[in-house]
C-alpha cells in the first residue's frame, strides 16, 4: 500500500512491510522515505537534505497533520533549515529531520514505544548517514527507544551517558542573540526592557526566567492555558496567544511551532526586533522583506536556535568547550546583521549568503 498526498494523519494499526513509499523525488533534498510503522501504525518520515559537511543531524517531531502532504512539506522545510543551521554553527554535519505523525487520540505507553522502535529502524535503514535526536513533543526517553534500534541517535538521557535534554542550551543561544541584538536597536541593557515570549515550553521558559532575573519586563503566552500559572509564578505577565503579537515590546520571541510570522501577524507587530528559537517563522518568502519595511530587526531563527544543536553535535567537547561556542552564537549573529548592512540585504538573505559561502568551500 502506497501513501497518497491526501491519506488521513491518523492512520490504524496494520501488519504492512514498513516501507511504503520509497525516495519521493523532493527539490533539492538528497532522500526522503515515508513508512507506516509495522508495530505502531503511525505514518513517519526522514527527510535528508544534505550530507555535503558530514552526516545529517536534525531531530524527531512528534505532530497532529491533516495529511501526510502536509507532513512531508514540513519534514522538507525543517530538513533544509537544519543545514542552515548546521551550517552556521560550525559542525561537521548536514541536515535532516524526522517527522511522526500523532493520531488523533492520545498515545498510550505501548504504542509510544512501538512508534519510536519503528522509528529506530526506519532511522537504520540511512546507515548513518541520518542522525535522529529530540525535538517539538519528544524527548530523551524517546531517544533512548530509538537507540534499541539503531546508534545513529543524539540526546539519550544523562543516566544512559546521553546528552540529556537540549532545551537550556538551546534557551542559552537565543540569551546571546538576544543580546547581541540590543546595541543594533540602542539598546544598552537587559534591565528595564520589554519582552514577549510567545511559547512557554522548555525553551521559552527558561529564557523567560533567564530574562525576569536579569531585571527585564517579560510578558508570556502559549496555547496551552495551564501554563499560564508558571508564567505568573515566574513573576511574569500573561497575554493571550492571539493578541502577543499586537503587545507593545522592544523585542518579540517566538519560541512556538513554525509559521507563526504571517503577513498579518508582520502587520501587527509592535516591536522594534523580532528574536527566538522557533523554526520557520517566517510563515512567506517575503517574510523578511516585510519585517526590514516596518523597521523591524529580524534575527534568523537558524542562527539563534542553534544552541541545542550545538550541544548534541559536539561529541568529545567538555561542557566549558561547549558553552562557549554557544555564547559565541551572538557573534555569529553579529557577523550575519553587519554583512546584512553592508551589502544592503535582509538578515535572511544574508544568512543564506554564509550558509552558501559554507557549502561551497
Amino acid at each position: 500500500m502506497t501513501i497518497t498526498a491526501d491519506q488521513p494523519a491518523a492512520p490504524t494499526h496494520t501488519t504492512e512491510p514498513p516501507l511504503l513509499s520509497a525516495r519521493p523525488h523532493a527539490a533539492g533534498h538528497e532522500r526522503v522515505e515515508v513508512v507506516r510503522g509495522a508495530r505502531s501504525g503511525l505514518v513517519m518520515m526522514v527527510a535528508v537534505h544534505s550530507t555535503r559537511l558530514g552526516p545529517a543531524l536534525g531531530g524527531c517531531r512528534l505532530w497532529r497533520y491533516d495529511t501526510v502532504a502536509d507532513a512531508v512539506a514540513d519534514a522538507l522545510r525543517l530538513s533544509a533549515g537544519m543545514t542552515a543551521k548546521n551550517a552556521l554553527a560550525g559542525l561537521a554535519h548536514g541536515g535532516g529531520k524526522a517527522v511522526i505523525m500523532a493520531p488523533d487520540e492520545p498515545l498510550d505507553a505501548a504504542r509510544r514505544e512501538a512508534a519510536f522502535l519503528d522509528l529506530g529502524d526506519l532511522v537504520a535503514s540511512f546507515e548513518g548517514s541520518y542522525v535522529t535526536a529530540e525535538d517539538v513533543a519528544t524527548g530523551s526517553a524517546d531517544m533512548a527507544v530509538v537507540a534499541r534500534r539503531t546508534p545513529s541517535v543524539v540526546g539519550l538521557p544523562e543516566s544512559d551517558g546521553g546528552h540529556g535534554d537540549p532545551g537550556e542550551f538551546t534557551a542559552r543561544g537565543v540569551h546571546a542573540a538576544l543580546l547581541a541584538v540590543l546595541p543594533r536597536i540602542g539598546i544598552d541593557s537587559v534591565e528595564g526592557l520589554r519582552v514577549t515570549v510567545a511559547g512557554f515550553g522548555q525553551v521559552g521558559s527558561r529564557l523567560a526566567r533567564t530574562l525576569v532575573r536579569s531585571g527585564a519586563i517579560v510578558t508570556a503566552t502559549d496555547v496551552n492555558p495551564a501554563r499560564r500559572a508558571a508564567v505568573e509564578e515566574l513573576g511574569a505577565g500573561w497575554v493571550e496567544p492571539a493578541e502577543a503579537h499586537r503587545l507593545e515590546a522592544d523585542v518579540f520571541v517566538p519560541a512556538g511551532v513554525g509559521g507563526m510570522l504571517t503577513g498579518a501577524v508582520i502587520d501587527e507587530l509592535r516591536c522594534r526586533a523580532v528574536v527566538g528559537p522557533a523554526n520557520n517563522q517566517l510563515a512567506e518568502a517575503d517574510g523578511g522583506d516585510r519585517l526590514a519595511a516596518r523597521g523591524i530587526l529580524y534575527a534568523p531563527d537558524y542562527v539563534v536556535n542553534a544552541g541545542g544543536v550545538i550541544h548534541l553535535g559536539s561529541p568529545g567537547s567538555s561542557r566549558e568547550e561547549v558553552l562557549a561556542r554557544i555564547d559565541a552564537l551572538g557573534a555569529r549573529l553579529d557577523e550575519v546583521l553587519a554583512l546584512a548592512e553592508a551589502d544592503g540585504l535582509t538578515p535572511s538573505r544574508a544568512a543564506d549568503l554564509l550558509v552558501e559561502r559554507r557549502l561551497a568551500s
